[in-house]
């Protein structure tokens, strides 16, 4: 026990989170996982809350500290949650009734003198779907079942911005929301085994997007880095950083958006400043020599009703949004359904 922060040992900051592995359908339950717990898949920043003795503190996935970006979250942690836990769940923000992942982003890049307007223009909230600790004792053995209960008991008598993320174990309840939900923001379902362990850095939970949506590697882009015409995406396969393929041309505003998110490489970059055509796009492009513009791997969220070939897409992607909490270490290779 860490009698100064009030923490049990190995959940001091930065704290690994457990993780989803994506599908393409509802699944059935069995008997590894038990009954299966379904909960809204949330368009926000994952973030796990830790309140120690001397308050609360907000970390993202990649310990990220994120607390002065978040600081009425913070504060209602710290008013409402004792010492001694630690949650997990999302930062999200509420703009007409539908999430809107573009205001949260817009605080990740503000600086001190923008913060506070965006704050004061747009509350942010903490939608909590787990617990790792309560009262300073470790919960991330006990089963789903009994951290959600612990989880329940801790929310009693939250308000906004802290609210708890629902919960279904009826099949049908949860089909209702994939279908229902979406115009709202919310992208799916997280599906979990409520005899299931919280697992740090396993992709022990499903996530099933309603938008045949993944994420890639952006590892170049074609024209400037301060103005991207398309984006070169790119997968670890086989150990190593390959191009799989290209966007579509990217419109003003995605290219103003991509940008900001772009940096040259740090270090030696795996890739040469000139490819032949056919590396972006093995299937369709001409064998024209093309430039890349080198950057440090940042990951884009972009659509997939493409086909994917294992190693390649053979039709270009079409860009959705820069996603740079995620590390580029976690992308997966998608299933060749897709």
């Amino acid at each position: 026990m860490d009698h100064v922060a009030g923490l049990p040992a190995g959940l001091a900051p930065p704290v690994k989170v457990a993780l989803a592995r994506a599908i393409t359908k509802m699944p059935r339950g069995d008997a590894s996982h038990g009954t299966l717990l379904f909960e809204p898949k949330w368009d926000g920043y994952r973030c796990i809350c830790i309140r120690d003795n001397d308050g609360a503190t907000l970390w993202s996935r990649q310990g990220k500290e994120l607390t002065g970006y978040f600081p009425e979250l913070c504060s209602a942690v710290s008013s409402a949650v004792p010492p001694g836990c630690v949650i997990d769940g999302e930062a999200v923000i509420w703009s007409q009734g539908r999430l809107n992942f573009d205001a949260l982003q817009q605080r990740l890049g503000a600086g001190p003198r923008t913060l506070p307007g965006l704050i004061a223009a747009a509350p942010a909230n903490y939608v909590a779907f787990d617990v790792l600790a309560v009262a300073g004792h470790d919960a991330r053995e006990l089963p789903l079942s009994d951290r959600r209960a612990l989880l329940e008991e801790l929310a009693t008598g939250w308000e906004p911005p802290l609210s708890l993320s629902p919960t279904t174990t009826d099949r049908s309840v949860a089909e209702q929301w994939f279908e229902e939900l979406p115009h709202t923001g919310i992208e799916g379902l997280v599906i979990k085994g409520m005899n299931q362990p919280y697992t740090p850095g396993v992709r022990s939970w499903l996530k099933l997007k309603h938008r045949e949506t993944l994420d890639i590697i952006c590892g170049a882009v074609i024209g400037p880095i301060t103005r991207p015409s398309e984006v070169v995406a790119s997968l670890i396969l086989d150990g190593e950083l390959r191009i799989v393929g290209r966007s579509t041309p990217l419109k003003t505003r995605e290219s103003q958006e991509l940008a900001r998110w772009l940096q040259p490489p740090m270090g030696e970059h795996p890739w040469p400043a000139i490819v032949k055509g056919t590396a972006l796009d093995r299937f369709n492009r001409d064998k024209e020599p093309v430039a890349l513009t080198l950057v440090e791997p940042v990951v884009v969220e972009v659509s997939a009703d493409t086909a994917w070939s294992g190693r390649a897409f053979r039709h270009p992607l079409r860009f959705a949004r820069a996603r740079p909490e995620i590390s580029p270490a976690e992308v997966t290779v998608p299933r060749r359904e897709l």
